[in-house]
């Protein structure tokens, strides 16, 4: 899966507010609905949310990666948040999450939903990337360190 065509400047937030799940949720799909990726925020927040009342989609080492399934969407999107003070968002190894990557796709479509989330796990599993994300001075520096 080619991460240049999901991920876009518009949709990478350096500095999250929020300081709760709900609202990192809603922080970033706020970001998505602005940038013109898509209009149906309530049912986006609504999938995202019912996804981690399931199961947390905070992994460990700072990342979190929390999606759902909404007909909200026509095909697979993606947004990038930063938070560098961390929220509490039930992460496996129990730390704060900072780095965020939150995806939407449609209910129907499993395959690239799959394929998103195995890619963006591989790629964030190099151990000197987390700092470098939290260090990155602008979106273009995320969409390189990720997609290099």
């Amino acid at each position: 899966m080619n991460l240049k065509k999901i991920l876009t400047k518009e949709s990478i937030l350096l500095g999250l507010k929020a300081d709760t799940k709900k609202g990192v949720i809603e922080e970033m799909i706020g970001l998505m609905v602005a940038s013109g990726t898509f209009s149906g925020k309530t049912a986006a927040v609504q999938a995202v949310l019912a996804r981690e009342e399931k199961m947390s989609t905070g992994m460990q080492n700072g990342i979190a990666i929390p999606h759902g399934k909404t007909d909200a969407v026509n095909q697979l999107v993606a947004a990038i948040g930063i938070h560098r003070a961390g929220v509490d968002f039930a992460a496996m190894d129990g730390e704060l999450s900072h780095i965020f990557i939150l995806t939407l796709s449609p209910e129907n479509r499993a395959g690239p939903h799959i394929q998103f989330l195995a890619e963006i796990s591989r790629v964030l599993s190099r151990p000197e990337l987390k700092e470098k994300l939290l260090n990155a001075a602008n979106a273009d520096e995320i969409l390189n360190l990720l997609t290099a």
